[in-house]
């Protein structure tokens, strides 16, 4: 996959100023073979997107995952959190790629 960010589109608006379409992320339904982990000191979405994944690209996949357990405004976890690390990423990632073509 691209990096998510190729699929944004832009359009020039009359004004001759870009505008940029929204991204849509999937809905992440739970799966028996997902993974829970409790985060410790020094997690960080990215590097656990590496560590289960291979790919410190898929951090949005475990940020869209737990919404209410991650905040969207940086990479650092608190330590203790349980969060829910899906199984089936690269059907994420092709749900991703269709509903953003």
């Amino acid at each position: 996959m691209p990096n998510r960010l190729s699929y944004i589109r832009t359009r020039i608006n009359s004004d001759k100023k870009p505008y940029y379409r929204a991204l849509k992320y999937p809905e992440i339904t739970p799966s028996i073979n997902d993974l829970y982990v409790i985060t410790t000191v020094g997690d960080r979405l990215d590097l656990l997107a590496n560590q289960f994944y291979g790919n410190v690209d898929y951090w949005w996949i475990i940020a869209t995952t737990n919404p209410d357990v991650v905040r969207r405004d940086s990479f650092n976890l608190k330590p203790g959190l349980e969060i829910r690390i899906p199984a089936d990423f690269q059907g994420i990632i092709e749900e991703f790629e269709r509903i953003n073509k």
